[in-house]
């Protein structure tokens, strides 16, 4: 019962933190972490049916522009989008980024064996309509695998 409270407790903040946000550009690790932390909590006070339907709303609480929540099962099907429901209950394990990187089966992998972590590789941008540099941060809750990612803003000079 307390554990339930303090989950409960801990979501409301995190709503309330991201409640007033519009689209965030360029968001920091720390958003992205403190959202999918934000997820996690929502998943083990709601239920993962819930959790997913959540997620999956466009411009629910996990979609904030730039910055989302999306969720894949442990065998790299996405379970969870809120951008592209398209790509909902697809298996996309083997489906490279731009540069042939299977990131997907590191995302799986990590979760798998260390519970959470950051995955880095090239993304189509929602907002943008640009592929761009993404670092993702992921965390296993039961079955699913939480994720949300920042858009990384590199400069061109000298370059």
């Amino acid at each position: 019962m307390l554990k339930n409270i303090v989950l409960f407790v801990m979501a409301i903040g995190f709503i309330g933190l991201f409640a007033g946000a519009g689209p965030v550009h360029a968001s920091g690790k720390d958003d992205v972490k403190s959202l999918v932390k934000h997820a996690v909590a929502f998943v083990k006070y709601q239920g993962k049916g819930k959790a997913l339907a959540e997620i999956s709303k466009p411009r629910g609480q996990f979609d904030k522009g730039e910055l989302y929540v999306f969720a894949y099962d442990l065998q790299g099907v996405m379970v969870a989008h809120p951008k592209n429901p398209a790509l909902i209950g697809k298996n996309l394990i083997d489906v490279p980024d731009n540069d042939g990187k299977l990131f997907r089966r590191d995302i799986v992998e990590k979760a798998k064996s260390k519970g959470s972590g950051w995955v880095d590789y090239m993304y189509l941008n929602p907002e943008t309509s640009e592929v761009e540099h993404k670092t993702t941060y992921l965390q296993k809750v039961g079955d699913i695998i939480i994720c949300s990612g920042a858009y990384k803003e590199f400069s061109h000079d000298g370059d």
